[in-house]
């Protein structure tokens, strides 16, 4: 029992499963580079403001380049 509509309902979830899958990867990717180039000595029970300043830029920098490539991306298509 293939309807168009079923066929087009499992085309979203599917393409909105594969979106989360994405964010979650990037959010793990942003994680691991941040953490990596920030965080230099074992962590308190809080960030150091210079830790914190550098995670917010490294955070910054890593979702606008990420943005431009997504945009790139589409642009080819």
């Amino acid at each position: 029992m293939d309807s168009p509509s079923m066929s087009s309902d499992l085309q979203s979830f599917l393409e909105q499963e594969k979106q989360k899958a994405m964010m979650n990867e990037l959010v793990g990717k942003l994680t691991d580079v941040c953490w990596d180039k920030c965080i230099t000595s074992a962590p308190g029970s809080k960030f150091s403001s210079s830790e914190t300043a550098c995670l917010t830029n490294c955070a910054q920098r890593f979702l606008d380049m990420s943005a431009i490539i997504i945009r790139r991306f589409q642009s080819m298509h």
